[in-house]
């Protein structure tokens, strides 16, 4: 069965957990418009959380032949493919006389909307990073298959040749560059529905697509406002915090080194057939654990839980353009 986020508010009784959804759709668009399929049944003993499935890695390809001649054979190429779940959420705990004296802004709401926020990044981190491996520098290992460990050694991943590493640039190269980026589209099976990036790629495919009148912004349901280049829609993947700083998902190579100030951008066609979420089945996707404020107890304690992973059923539904040059080299 395959659901979205606002299907799932749906069949929800209870108002807060309603209201975590839809915070967990302001969010991240992302979130926001990824369909999970919620297939994924518990095993043996209810310890695994794995999703199986076959994913077309070379299409099927036609061709012509003159009389008396047979055609080379070329068949479509299947792999069998597993991935799992993931649970990743986070625990918060407020003194009730902090709650009963929080006044205008309520802190148990703050606290569970920092929670949900954080929870959302971590998501958008593993969607691009994250790998089933035990080890893989740049990865975050033992979690799931993300884009860029999806994508590695395919013929979706595209290396760019052009650079806006300053205004000056972007004015004299916004063409070549939305040149190669409509090229770099054209490598997908169908259009884009989402183009994932950081902050500074967005402001420079901003720059560009709006000089060349490909720019558009409107506002969704939640009053958020949501960029396109030619109806695609632009996604800032955001930070994460590593303990000890806050990072960009998707990362710029750093100013002195050898790739110096180079970043990618990552296309997905959204749909089972092509890049999608995964889940438990029985609406076990978000789940949250508020305090009874009513109840015996200084501490009261609160949670906030996705459980979830992606899948890529075709391997021409998503693509990287890499190395994308946006920051000088300094020495």
């Amino acid at each position: 069965m395959a659901i979205t986020l606002a299907e799932a508010k749906v069949g929800m009784a209870d108002k807060v957990n309603q209201q975590v959804i839809d915070t967990f759709r302001r969010s991240s668009l992302l979130l926001d418009r990824l369909t999970f399929d919620d297939s994924i049944s518990p095993g043996t003993g209810g310890s695994t959380l794995t999703y199986g499935y076959v994913q077309l890695s070379t299409p099927g390809t036609a061709a012509v032949r003159t009389i008396n001649s047979e055609y080379t054979a070329n068949e479509a190429k299947r792999e069998k493919k597993t991935t799992n779940a993931i649970i990743m959420g986070g625990a918060f705990e407020i003194d009730r006389v902090i709650q009963n004296t929080s006044g205008a802004i309520d802190e148990l709401s703050f606290q569970a909307e920092q929670k949900i926020k954080a929870t959302a990044n971590q998501f958008h981190n593993l969607a691009i990073n994250g790998t089933s491996a035990a080890s893989g520098a740049g990865y975050v290992t033992g979690t799931f298959d993300g884009l860029r460990k999806l994508l590695s050694g395919t013929s979706s991943v595209i290396t760019s040749e052009v650079s806006l590493t300053s205004s000056a640039e972007v004015a004299s190269n916004y063409q070549a560059f939305l040149d190669e980026l409509d090229a770099f589209l054209t490598c997908i099976d169908g259009k884009p529905d989402m183009l994932l990036m950081n902050s500074k790629m967005l402001n420079r495919i901003r720059s560009c697509a709006r000089r060349a009148g490909y720019y558009e912004r409107s506002k969704d349901d939640f009053g958020r406002v949501v960029e396109t280049y030619n109806g695609i829609a632009l996604l800032d993947a955001g930070q994460y915090y590593n303990g000890t700083k806050s990072v960009d998902v998707v990362g710029t190579s750093a100013a002195t080194s050898a790739a110096a100030g180079k970043t990618d951008i990552f296309a997905v066609c959204l749909g089972l057939d092509g890049f999608h979420g995964i889940s438990p089945s029985g609406g076990g996707l978000i789940s949250s654990y508020m305090p009874d404020l009513t109840q015996p107890g200084a501490v009261k304690k609160g949670e906030v839980e996705l459980v979830a992973g992606v899948a890529l059923k075709s391997t021409l539904k998503a693509a990287q353009l890499t190395g994308i040059s946006i920051l000088p080299k300094t020495t």
